[in-house]
């Protein structure tokens, strides 16, 4: 936000200056100028647990139905500048590959990698959408610097992480009101994957599931080579460096990168196997690889891994354009296409994304393809259903742009809660409460909580009198979203109790 009086002026008067100037560069020159205006911001302040991110959400500015765009000259921004700065440690030979100056927007345009092709087998001055050529690509190796690459900080180490008692933090996305926001928020980098003493059991799960649904859960289609092996190898950097005493990588002539795995008891030889298997087998979270279309600008689910979702699967979606797989959502077509389709086309690599989704389940079911015997507890509401085996599920989702392929990478980790520990958070229950009963009809119904209400909602009602009586909440509170959100106050003290900090 500018500053009130003159300064407006002044503003003004840089702006118009500004776009003249944008009108004397070539196309081009000035497609890269717009792109950086329109998604950099001003300087914010950096978010910890104790400080929830800004909402960087692309609805709030953006009409319900927008104008017709040619998605199809429209390119993420560039990554070349930080071609230099991820060289530090490339041999001379390497390093003289790279060149961060600007290149021919006629001959990127041409030499643009087709939608389906294996950057492998792609010459070398074919280009990636961030303006990446695969000579340069082949010269970073594997494992390059990542963190200059993207602009994205490696993780501080979790010295006193211990798998034995850890927990996650305890995500409570609830809004009130609630309208079908995608209620974005900038992502903790040193939380992007977040591991907890689950992990073991999990990571057996989610193998388990591949094992018998094979590609419902892990698949890959033609031209997500590149995407893959950027993705699987900067996931592995950030366990290495947020996780060092459970996580290493080696390297040796005789099997090349090695990933050592001291909570699995394991080591993964990383050319052996499928970028998205090395994944399956180290880190219990899902992800999505969306590729743009080089035809029409539109992003594409090409590749994935997701052993945590309910009612649909890899099988139903791949090969799907954005708004396709959005499709059963409420309002998405009217109120987020638009903005989704562009905040997709400009999304930085240096400005990775959260949010989360939630639901209340029985149990705590991880993969429920359609027809899956669980979805009958969704049909009706068992008459003696047990409080304890209720939970909150929570899906916490990060978006984020890898710098040499462009793609997009959506994941997500499912998180459960049982319901009667909300007895102990302040303003919880009286704020689910409300949502379950006065909540929009249609996306209630997507919400599909029903099933539950009868059990859940006596207790949330005699909870949220309770912590006012106790004064854990004050009279006469208007419910509205927290402003710890996705959190409640204090969570922190109980989180670290739970762990015995």
């Amino acid at each position: 936000m500018s500053n009130l009086g003159d300064y407006r002026m002044y503003a003004v008067a840089g702006i118009v200056l500004t776009a003249g100037l944008v009108l004397l560069l070539s196309r081009h020159q000035r497609e890269r100028i717009l792109s950086y205006v329109h998604t950099s911001s001003r300087g914010r302040r950096t978010s910890t647990s104790k400080t929830p991110p800004r909402s960087v959400s692309p609805e709030r500015k953006t009409p319900t139905d927008g104008p017709s765009v040619d998605y199809k000259d429209i390119f993420p921004p560039s990554t070349r500048e930080n071609l230099v700065k991820a060289s530090e440690f490339l041999s001379l030979s390497q390093s003289n590959k790279l060149n961060a100056g600007e290149i021919d927007s006629a001959l990127f345009r041409k030499g643009i990698i087709p939608f389906t092709a294996d950057f492998r087998e792609c010459g070398p001055s074919t280009y990636t959408p961030t303006e990446v050529s695969i000579e340069e690509v082949q010269a970073l190796g594997d494992f390059p610097n990542y963190a200059e690459l993207s602009g994205v900080p490696l993780p501080e180490a979790y010295a006193e992480f211990n798998i034995e008692t850890a927990i996650a933090r305890p995500y409570r996305p609830l809004r009130w009101t609630y309208h079908q926001t995608m209620a974005l928020t900038k992502m903790e980098n040193d939380w992007w994957l977040e591991l907890d003493k689950n992990y073991k059991s999990r990571i057996v799960e989610r193998e388990q599931l591949f094992e018998k649904y094979g590609k419902m859960v892990l698949d890959y289609l033609p031209g997500s080579e590149l995407a893959s092996k950027e993705l699987m190898e900067m996931v592995l950097q950030f366990l290495c460096a947020r996780y060092p005493q459970y996580f290493s990588l080696s390297k040796s002539a005789a099997e090349g990168y090695v990933f050592h795995n001291a909570i699995m008891e394991t080591k993964t030889v990383i050319n052996s196997m499928h970028p998205l298997h090395v994944l399956l087998h180290n880190v219990p979270e899902d992800f999505a690889i969306m590729l743009r279309n080089p035809e029409d600008g539109f992003y594409y689910f090409r590749a994935g891994l997701l052993c945590s979702a309910l009612g649909w699967n890899v099988s139903t979606k791949i090969g799907l354009q954005l708004k396709q797989i959005h499709e059963p959502i409420p309002d998405y077509k009217e109120k987020m296409e638009f903005s989704m389709d562009r905040y997709f086309s400009r999304l930085p690599t240096s400005r990775p994304i959260q949010r989360g989704s939630w639901g209340l389940e029985v149990d705590k079911p991880l993969f429920m393809p359609p027809g899956d015997p669980h979805e009958r507890y969704r049909d009706l509401q068992t008459p003696d259903l047990p409080l304890s085996r209720i939970h909150l599920r929570v899906d916490w989702q990060t978006l984020r742009r890898l710098p040499l392929s462009g793609s997009i990478i959506f994941n997500f980790k499912a998180l459960f809660t049982p319901v009667e520990e909300f007895r102990h958070e302040p303003y919880i229950p009286a704020l689910l409460s409300k949502i379950l009963k006065e909540g929009k009809k249609n996306l209630m119904d997507y919400k599909n909580t029903w099933h539950v209400e009868h059990v859940v909602l006596p207790k949330l009602e005699e909870w949220e009198k309770e912590q006012v009586d106790r004064g854990m909440v004050e009279d006469n509170w208007e419910v509205r979203t927290l402003d710890e959100s996705p959190w409640f106050p204090r969570w922190e003290e109980q989180w670290h109790r739970c762990q015995n900090f």
